[in-house]
């Protein structure tokens, strides 16, 4: 028999708002927010693939804001084509989700402060160079912080 796993706290949001959404009548966002949580659920189910390279390993809440993450790249690359081919109604929805789905990352992101607090902590470990604090704090901050906002601090830190 298979076993349940609790939900994380972002499922719990993402079904809430589906909620109330429905009870407000907004259709695009109910859809958007079940997408979201049906990618979540697949990406669970394609770890119990024997071939899927992260195979038996247990879905973490780093994981389901990745997945949040893909799915705003996949509006961003998207919105191009539709303005290309002259679908600005498909332009407006893409934007319209997108702006959706960015609100539940940034909720979740850390604030440049506590950014700063676990670069200066790995500084402290492996010293003030760029090449061995990066990777040990692009590792730990993912899913809680923009790459790139990760590199800029971890540049001025170790300048």
């Amino acid at each position: 028999m298979a076993q349940t796993r609790e939900e994380f706290p972002i499922e719990k949001q993402l079904r809430k708002d589906i909620q109330e959404a429905q009870r407000a009548r907004d259709q695009l966002r109910v859809d958007t927010l079940r997408m979201v949580l049906g990618a979540i659920h697949n990406l669970e189910v394609a770890r119990t693939d024997r071939k899927h390279p992260e195979y038996g390993k247990p879905l973490t809440e780093a994981d389901c804001y990745q997945v949040l993450e893909r799915e705003i790249k996949m509006r961003d690359q998207a919105i191009p084509l539709y303005e290309k081919g002259g679908r600005s109604d498909l332009v407006e929805k893409a934007q319209r989700e997108k702006a959706l789905l960015q609100s539940y990352l940034q909720a979740a992101q850390l604030s440049d402060d506590e950014i700063r607090a676990v670069v200066a902590r790995l500084i402290e470990e492996q010293g003030r160079d760029f090449r061995k604090v990066m990777p040990l704090a692009a590792r730990e901050l993912k899913g809680k912080a923009p790459g790139a906002r990760v590199q800029q601090i971890v540049k001025e830190m170790t300048a």
